[in-house]
């Protein structure tokens, strides 16, 4: 067999996450000669930990481009859905029927109310239909809620899927498309040529090729000096419950719980400024777990049947990063923690960008230099 990482190659991405192999899909379906560079499965990545959620309601607040930037992925995702099970015969159970966000007393209502409010007065913010509904109107669509639900915010946009069948499709469909995935190929060094492109050292080889793209999630504050690129991400850790399958009641997502295709319950809504995923904490887990069956009663009949605790990837402010190199042409970084929610756009939007050589200007928001706050004198 020949090897894929003899000859020098259009792009490079390091990462083989959910963000990463999104971006490489979208390289190869642009033509590009690609490979992933990976650690494996030794890596403590959130796309085997994460809600799953493709999720628009409330975000955006502080940065109007990133609601639009996630709203262009929710539109998106239809599509690329039906692309995937195309290319890798994988379904990932996509549904967007839209989405709530629980309130369990008046005070929870108004807060809501107003943290929508600003959300949607902000300067540049597309217009976006969003509700809040009184208990009478959950319930109709939610009938099993508990007494002590008063009401929800709902935005028609919201929904979720299989995230570990994502992960999956994702892969199979590189591979289907040429793309070549290295595991146990941690980078250990990225150079910029002379000429042009770039040479990386991983694996015990060197690897050329025209273009890198830091996919790497926590790995990247690493990296990217390497190619005059900045990553100022820290790990967040978040816990998740799973409960045994049950008859289908949630026909909607909740922002902290979800029923899978499969018939579990999810439950996760903790962040925690951790930077360990190896223990949980059974008071999180509890008060998850409270807040659940009183929302729903059914879910306290329920037995648990898996638990896991898992690292977010989270910048300064919680949006995501994008940059081209400027003093090393070719090298892109790309960070982000709702790599879910934004894989359509990384697919079918950032990488044809990448190709290009160019990032749109509606993605400057995204620079690092937002953190560029010159010290008081």
């Amino acid at each position: 067999m020949s090897d894929p990482l003899a000859s020098p190659l259009d792009a490079v991405v390091i990462g083989g996450g959910v963000l990463g192999t999104s971006v490489a899909v979208g390289l190869r379906r642009e033509g590009l000669s690609t490979a992933i560079l990976d650690e494996g499965d030794v890596a403590r990545r959130a796309s085997r930990g994460n809600f799953a959620l493709v999720w628009v309601q409330s975000k955006g607040l502080g940065m109007a481009a990133y609601s639009s930037w996630t709203r262009r992925s929710a539109r998106l995702w239809p599509g690329f859905a039906a692309w995937l099970k195309e290319a890798s015969d994988i379904d990932v159970a996509l549904q967007q029927p839209g989405g709530f966000t629980l309130c369990l007393s008046e005070a929870e209502m108004e807060k809501r109310r107003d943290l929508l409010t600003r959300l949607t007065a902000q300067p540049g913010f597309e217009p976006m239909e969003w509700e809040m509904w009184d208990r009478a109107r959950v319930r109709q669509a939610l009938p099993e809620i508990g007494p002590e639900v008063v009401g929800a915010s709902f935005t028609p946009y919201d929904g979720h899927l299989n995230s570990l069948r994502l992960f999956r499709a994702l892969h199979t469909a590189f591979a289907r498309l040429g793309g070549s995935y290295h595991p146990n190929h941690a980078v250990e060094a990225i150079t910029p040529r002379p000429g042009g492109g770039f040479t990386i050292k991983a694996g015990g080889r060197e690897i050329e090729t025209a273009r890198v793209i830091l996919a790497a999630g926590v790995g990247n504050a690493r990296l990217a000096p390497w190619v005059g690129l900045e990553a100022p991400v820290r790990p967040q850790r978040g816990q998740v419950l799973v409960t045994e399958k049950t008859a289908p009641f949630l026909n909607f997502p909740v922002v902290n719980l979800r029923q899978t295709d499969e018939g579990g319950v999810m439950i996760g809504d903790s962040a925690e400024e951790l930077t360990d995923d190896g223990e949980q904490g059974l008071g999180i887990l509890g008060t998850m777990a409270n807040r659940a069956t009183r929302m729903f009663p059914r879910i306290g009949t329920l037995n648990i049947v898996r638990s896991w605790s898992a690292l977010r990837v989270m910048t300064k402010d919680g949006f995501p990063i994008y940059q081209h190199s400027a003093s090393a042409p070719g090298a892109w970084l790309a960070t982000c923690h709702s790599g879910v929610t934004l894989a359509a756009n990384h697919a079918e939007v950032l990488a044809p960008m990448i190709k290009a050589g160019v990032l749109d200007p509606a993605l400057a928001p995204f620079s690092p230099t937002r953190f560029h706050v010159p010290a008081s004198a």
